[in-house]
Formats: C-alpha cells, structure tokens, sequence
C-alpha cells in the first residue's frame, strides 16, 4: 500500500523520535519541518527517483527500511554486521538532507500528443546555493545540529559508493573499513532502482 506524504512524513518523524535521541536532534527534526525547510515536500531527484512532492521523504523511509531488512539477514549477521537502532536511523533517515532546499518548480513547454498542442508544464529544476558536495553535505548539515560517530559520517559521505566518480581507491577504503557505509550504498540502492523505479514504471 502506497502511503500519502502526510503519511511518510508521520513515518518518519515515527521512526525518528522513536529511535533517535542524541542531544541536538529535537533541533535537527525541528529545522526539517521549519519554513526555512523543504524537506518533506522536496522530490528526491529532478526526473529519477521519487521526483514528485515528498519524494525525498519517502526515499529515506524506505532506504531505512532496506537498511532494517538487509542487517536483519543472516548473510548480514555472518559478517558481525551489528549497529545501534540510533545510528541506523540517523544514516538512513538523513543520509540525503543535502538534497533539502535544491529544487525549485519551473515551467516547460510540452507537446500534448492527444491533442498535438503545446502545453505548460511543471518540472523540477536543481538550483544548490550551498554547493559542498553530496554526502559530505548531508554530514554537514547534520552535524550542525548534533554530533554523528565516524562510522555514521562515513556512511553518510560514501552512502553513493562508486556512481560519483570519486576517486575509487578512496571509495574502496571507505566501504572496506566502515562496514556502515557498505551497508547503507546497498540500502540505498535497493530502494532508489528497485522499489522507486517500480513505483515509477507502474505510474
């Protein structure tokens, strides 16, 4: 069942007074649902995943919940792969925050192809007036507001793994050494290419 965004925004904030606890986080959640905020009614891309209203929200639900799902495995447990339900929430839940405040809607023209007119159309455009990067952005923003482990920094800088185009050696050490970030590049994976592209094909 597909959940409304007042819906997610009720999960998330669930999820996250429910297992986050840290000094500085009641600020953090407050920001996210100030004015000076978009982050429960940003898209999580322009025109890839999640690019509607609250789809970022909904991203970092259900990259939690993959998360969850994978460190719950066997497979998972193997490999002594055991992390506090604090640090799953805060890597999951804000790994992308960057995103918060970097989309604005614009206009386009649109061939209609019923009609064969030319339409106006909303779209998202990206404008960042705060270029620091990606995850390093989002580790940024959060410790701003409350103090994150390395092991939650480095999950966060390197939640993308190899898509970047970083330098692979330092990619490779990152993973390799904060087994975090391993598993958080996979949570976000599965959530960005099979359950938001599913979503996004059935629409």
């Amino acid at each position: 069942m597909t959940l409304d965004a007042q819906e997610y925004k009720n999960r998330f904030i669930e999820i996250y007074t429910g297992n986050i606890k840290r000094e500085g986080s009641e600020k953090l959640l407050e920001y996210l649902q100030s004015k000076n905020c978009d982050f429960f009614t940003a898209p999580a891309s322009t025109r890839f995943h999640n690019s509607f209203e609250g789809g970022l929200c909904e991203h970092s639900i259900n990259v939690y919940e993959c998360l969850k799902s994978y460190l719950e495995t066997d497979r998972a447990k193997s490999f002594g792969l055991s992390f506090s339900d604090e640090s799953i929430a805060i890597v999951a839940l804000l790994h992308d925050v960057c995103k918060t405040n970097t989309y604005v809607v614009s206009m386009r023209n649109v061939k209609n192809d019923k009609t064969g007119q030319w339409e106006k159309v909303p779209y998202y455009d990206y404008n960042d007036t705060l270029p620091y990067g990606h995850g390093e952005k989002s580790v940024y923003i959060v410790s701003g507001f409350m103090k994150l482990t390395r092991d939650e920094a480095m999950a966060i800088r390197w939640h993308m793994g190899f898509s970047m185009g970083e330098d692979t050696r330092l990619v490779g050490n990152a993973l390799r050494d904060y087994p975090l970030a391993q598993a958080l590049n996979i949570a976000d994976a599965e959530a960005t290419n099979f359950i938001e592209e599913k979503r996004n094909k059935s629409k």
